[in-house]
């Protein structure tokens, strides 16, 4: 018996029976996906800046929730909505809903830098919910959620406080333009059935 052939029968032995491939090996076991890109939904393949210190978030973290992600401005006629997506966060976070607010100025009504919007969104509605730093959410400049988005509805915000809600898993999409309220009887009961929804 040659040198290399007892080597082998020595490493199948002491691993149990078990005889390792070198690592270029053709029979080499491929690697594993990473959790993040395997068990996360297509529409939440995306990394976002969050909003207050621009660390870099994975919206995987959300997959199996359901999301309202709604585009915000803080110079608007419809910036009053920040109390009542706060409300609706505050009400159905713990059954899973999580509300994503992606500050823009497509609008021209969100002019300050991420720090001054953070600090508004905290100390004049007490914002907890999510949110990202500053970005264009709609035409070719759009970020890829909303880029996403806009594709698969057929809706792209044409204005401040455009809404989606995205089912846990991922599957469906529903648009609300601005003018729906946090507290319309029509969206709520597209939230509660999309929490219902296993």
């Amino acid at each position: 018996m040659n040198t290399a052939s007892f080597r082998a029968i020595l490493a199948t032995a002491m691993l149990g029976g078990t005889l390792l491939q070198p690592a270029h090996s053709a029979t080499a076991a491929p690697k594993p996906a990473t959790p993040t890109t395997a068990s996360c939904e297509p529409m939440l393949q995306h990394n976002f800046l969050r909003l207050q210190d621009e660390k870099p978030q994975a919206l995987c973290q959300y997959s199996g929730k359901v999301l309202l992600v709604v585009n915000t401005a803080s110079f608007c006629g419809f910036t009053a909505q920040y109390r009542g997506l706060e409300a609706l966060y505050a009400k159905y976070r713990d059954k899973g809903l999580v509300v994503l607010g992606f500050p823009s100025n497509d609008f021209s009504q969100e002019t300050g830098s991420n720090k001054e919007i953070a600090d508004f969104c905290e100390n004049t509605f007490g914002v907890n919910f999510p949110m990202f730093t500053k970005s264009s959410v709609s035409g070719k400049t759009a970020n890829p959620l909303f880029k996403q988005l806009a594709e698969w509805t057929g809706s792209a915000p044409r204005w401040n406080f455009h809404k989606y809600v995205i089912s846990r898993d991922g599957q469906q999409v529903s648009s609300f333009d601005t003018s729906v309220d946090p507290g319309n009887s029509v969206f709520l009961r597209e939230i509660e059935k999309k929490l219902l929804a296993k």
